[in-house]
């Protein structure tokens, strides 16, 4: 198991170093610069260039990026005057995390409960219901469905705030925009897997024994059947937390999000660099955590990792 544990950190450290160089080279790729402004006089835009760093060779650039990171120093940002982006992230993102959290609660819960339902009850009106579900979800996207749920209830019902994030009431809104194309895909995968299991030999063993229905779907299907929803919780959870950046817009929500947006509009280098590392470092974590977790459960992925 510590081999598992050492190997998967390994491999996730060697990701976030790629992830850091990648997107470096990207964002001195990206046409024009942060200070651009034709206002701006020579002298002026040569001094910021050497405040910032922007005059050396990029390789020096990288490397001088790179040792900052390490310290945890993500730089100033270009366009927010004596702002650095440790700030600007450490006064966003938990708003973002907050959204993201519910919005993951809310599709996990409701996603595995769905499926189940839908699988015990297959082939009559609940499960033709869940599917439905389930296919309207994955279907339309979640800036669609954010709008759709802005419409009726906040502008037509008046149930709900149409935009902003103080209170509880105004992220129920958000939270279901956010999660709800999870909420579907994970009931799919839940419903297939259930259906799945029930045909294995153990559960017809366990029929055969007189366990009750109870105890076979809880112990036997659920515990089996979740598996394959543990795999793809990496990717669930990035898909989550990457998706705030379009919900946080719509509903106007002071997170990450708009900090992204507007540094990509303005060339501001160290908020791209800032943002994107922060968020890939931290999705990164998270599959790390779920191959731990996943080789925990299934001890074959840990003994097939070796």
């Amino acid at each position: 198991m510590v081999k598992y544990i050492t190997k998967r950190i390994g491999i996730s450290i060697l990701t976030v170093l790629v992830l850091v160089t990648v997107v470096f080279i990207l964002v001195r790729l990206m046409p024009g610069d942060p200070f651009n402004d034709p206002k701006m006089t020579p002298t002026v835009r040569a001094n910021l260039n050497a405040y910032y760093g922007l005059d050396k060779p990029v390789i020096q650039q990288y490397a001088t990026y790179l040792g900052n990171l390490l310290r945890g120093n993500f730089g100033y940002s270009m366009i927010y005057p004596n702002q650095t982006v440790n700030n600007l992230l450490a006064s966003s993102f938990p708003y973002s995390l907050d959204l993201g959290i519910r919005a993951l609660v809310l599709s996990l819960s409701l996603g595995l409960v769905f499926g189940i339902i839908s699988a015990l009850n297959r082939g009559n009106k609940i499960d033709l219901f869940f599917v439905i579900v389930a296919v309207i979800g994955t279907s339309v996207p979640d800036f669609i469905m954010g709008a759709i749920l802005q419409y009726f209830f906040a502008v037509k019902w008046g149930l709900l705030p149409i935009a902003q994030y103080y209170g509880f009431a105004h992220t129920i809104l958000p939270s279901i925009a956010l999660g709800f194309y999870t909420m579907a895909s994970i009931s799919r995968i839940m419903r297939a897997s259930m259906l799945e299991v029930v045909q294995q030999d153990y559960i017809k063993t366990a029929r055969s024994k007189g366990l009750s229905n109870f105890r076979i779907t809880w112990k036997h299907q659920i515990r089996n059947a979740i598996l394959p929803v543990v795999t793809v919780l990496g990717p669930t959870v990035a898909a989550v937390l990457t998706g705030t950046f379009v919900i946080e817009s719509i509903f106007a929500i002071p997170g990450m999000g708009k900090y992204y947006v507007e540094s990509v509009q303005n060339y501001d280098y160290s908020m791209i660099l800032g943002t994107t590392v922060f968020y890939g470092t931290f999705l990164v974590l998270a599959n790390m955590v779920v191959d731990i977790f996943y080789g925990i459960v299934d001890p074959r992925i840990r003994i097939a990792g070796k």
